[in-house]
């Protein structure tokens, strides 16, 4: 019986090893409240301030260094930043193209030249196309307190 005890013990351990963590931030996402790209932008257009959402689309960019940031298709070519709040990550080397679900606040951001060139940096672009970077953008903004990659 202890010895039945043991593998049990083994197995369950080995298998919470083995699989990978999705889910990522500091609150849980609840996939069931979730909303299109595009049902998203069309109930915050005319909106200020922080609007609340759970919405799900597949990843476009991921911030190469830490994964401190993720792009998303707007669904017309255009892409908006999600940041996450106060700096959590997820792998890096998550693939362009993953589908995820993210919770958190739409806003309208004025992004800064240096932050704008921090991202740029981020993302491993080269030094001429980061110096080219001398305006703040204006844009639509999303930060993210949980994601929960599928």
């Amino acid at each position: 019986m202890k010895y039945l005890f043991t593998v049990l013990i083994l197995v369950v351990t080995l298998i919470g090893c083995a699989t990978s963590k999705s889910a990522y931030g500091p609150v849980k996402v609840d996939a069931t409240k979730a909303i299109s790209v595009s049902a998203m932008l069309s109930d915050f257009e005319g909106k200020s301030g922080r609007v609340e959402y759970t919405f799900e689309a597949p990843l476009n960019e991921v911030c190469s260094k830490a994964g401190c940031w993720v792009n998303v298709d707007k669904g017309n070519g255009e892409t908006f930043m999600v940041r996450f709040k106060d700096h959590f990550t997820i792998p890096p080397t998550t693939p362009v193209g993953t589908p995820a679900i993210f919770h958190g606040y739409a806003f309208q951001d004025t992004v800064s030249v240096e932050l704008l060139r921090h991202f740029a940096e981020d993302a491993g672009k080269s030094q001429e196309e980061i110096e080219q970077i001398t305006e703040p953008k204006f844009t639509f903004g999303f930060e993210a307190d949980g994601i929960r990659l599928k």
